[in-house]
């Protein structure tokens, strides 16, 4: 009892609960049957899935899916069930049967259960058919869920199954190994010849951002690139690349020659920077000597302060000529020696050269008045023997330019495949270390890289500044 005027709640025993609609599920041989009739129909007409997949595990698989729904619509554990669904997934996704296939069919059954079920209802039975419901959107979200997870597994371990193969044919025939044998095993087809581009990629705005991982901006501009390639060359490029370049070979029987410097316009724009490459074409013996060759002309390039694209052997054959070792490149590189102790008289022939000799242009980049740029070329002409104004003397003082580039020092050759492959999005590991060991992958770090990263080119870097020496990418 309670004192006057207060009451007592009234207390009412818990109401059971409803229990789900079951009954039209539990002819699972019939319904399985009507099901898979009903996936070959419409939803993989054009052959999607195989027959015998059809007939034996598809099958399988939806009669595990019909148990499992009648399973949580009475409340048993599904744990084994859901288990099956994975290794199912897991299979199809190695076999190359599309996600958006296997989600059709989850929710073209579950639409064609639920339509069974509504059809032996009643109104008497709303609350149960709510129940239901509700119920069966937990089933479809388990079964998408168990697919999903599955598949992207399986996907990324064949992905990187896939990579682990291309890398290792790739360091194989950069180092003039035999390849007939891995590339069988790996699924990769060899052509005969290849063009083979040395690529230059510069460090990503981001990656010098004091807020943010800079290896993770690098990493992401490296998966846009290889995504992006692996686009343009429907799958068929063999690339060795790492956040600072690499080397990419093209078969020849593939890919047209007047299609690259479209390609890497268009690794440059998934890139989000200026990426710079040089072009080589070789037969498949010759590839070590021509990838040596195409990186010599890529060192030449940025030593030249080129601008960024695509540049062919023969865009600067006679520059790629004066770089040759001997007493022609030694006389030609001590022209420029007396201007040494003048670093503003051979910054103004760098970006009078780079400017097409045009005067104007040159004192705005200088910031200095048009008849300073006329003393400092007249000082030029008077220290070294070669008058600027002459077209005979600029011949001599920039042949002189790209020969200075080249003295005391060594090309560049950065990177080696281990540090790539550390760095790839699978983190795959070569089968084959021998291979890893002896190939060369050759990559040039743009100066003054971004934080973290090392800047290896100090050895290679030209006495050059600004203006690119008149330099013209295809």
């Amino acid at each position: 009892m309670t004192g006057r005027g207060s009451s007592v709640p009234t207390r009412h025993a818990a109401a059971p609960p409803v229990p789900a609609i079951t009954s039209p599920l539990r002819d699972v041989r019939a319904l399985s049957h009507r099901l898979v009739t009903h996936f070959a129909d419409n939803v993989a007409p054009c052959g999607t899935l195989p027959g015998d997949a059809l007939r034996g595990d598809i099958t399988s698989v939806t009669r595990t899916c019909l148990e499992l729904a009648a399973g949580v619509l009475e409340g048993r554990d599904v744990t084994t069930k859901i288990e099956r669904l994975q290794r199912a997934g897991a299979d199809w996704a190695r076999e190359g049967i599309p996600i958006g296939t296997i989600h059709r069919a989850v929710h073209d059954g579950f639409t064609l259960g639920f339509d069974l079920i509504v059809e032996t209802t009643t109104a008497a039975d709303y609350d149960r058919l709510a129940v239901t419901a509700r119920r069966l959107l937990e089933v479809v979200a388990m079964v998408d869920s168990a697919f999903a997870v599955a598949y992207v597994r399986e996907h990324r371990a064949v992905v990187a199954e896939h990579h682990t193969a291309v890398h290792t044919v790739t360091s194989a025939l950069l180092a003039g190994h035999p390849t007939s044998t891995m590339a069988r095993a790996g699924g990769v087809q060899i052509d005969e010849s290849y063009y083979i581009l040395a690529v230059s990629i510069p460090p990503h705005a981001g990656e010098f951002d004091p807020t943010v991982d800079s290896e993770v901006v690098a990493r992401r501009k490296l998966r846009r690139i290889q995504s992006q390639l692996a686009d343009s060359a429907a799958g068929h490029a063999l690339s060795l690349l790492g956040a600072d370049g690499g080397t990419v070979l093209l078969p020849a029987s593939v890919v047209e020659e007047d299609t690259l410097g479209g390609l890497v316009s268009r690794l440059s724009t998934a890139a989000q920077v200026s990426i710079t490459a040089t072009l080589i074409k070789a037969d498949t013996a010759d590839i070590p000597e021509a990838a040596d060759r195409a990186h010599e002309l890529l060192d030449m390039v940025h030593r030249l302060h080129c601008a960024a694209g695509l540049y062919r052997f023969d865009d600067l054959v006679m520059e790629y000529q004066l770089t040759r070792p001997g007493p022609g490149r030694e006389f030609l590189g001590a022209l420029l020696d007396p201007l040494d102790e003048y670093p503003e008289l051979l910054d103004t022939l760098v970006r009078h050269i780079g400017n097409d000799m045009n005067r104007q242009r040159t004192a705005r980049v200088l910031g200095v008045h048009i008849n300073t740029v006329d003393n400092r070329l007249k000082r030029i002409g008077q220290l070294t023997g070669f008058d600027p104004s002459q077209s005979s003397g600029v011949w001599y003082l920039r042949s002189a330019l790209v020969a200075r580039s080249y003295r005391n020092s060594e090309r560049t050759r950065i990177g080696r495949p281990d540090n790539i492959f550390a760095n790839s999005t699978a983190n795959d590991q070569c089968s084959d270390s021998a291979f890893l060991d002896s190939a060369t992958v050759h990559t040039v770090s743009m100066p003054g890289g971004a934080r973290g990263r090392s800047a290896n080119r100090s050895a290679s870097q030209s006495t050059m500044t600004g203006a690119p020496v008149n330099c013209s990418g295809r």
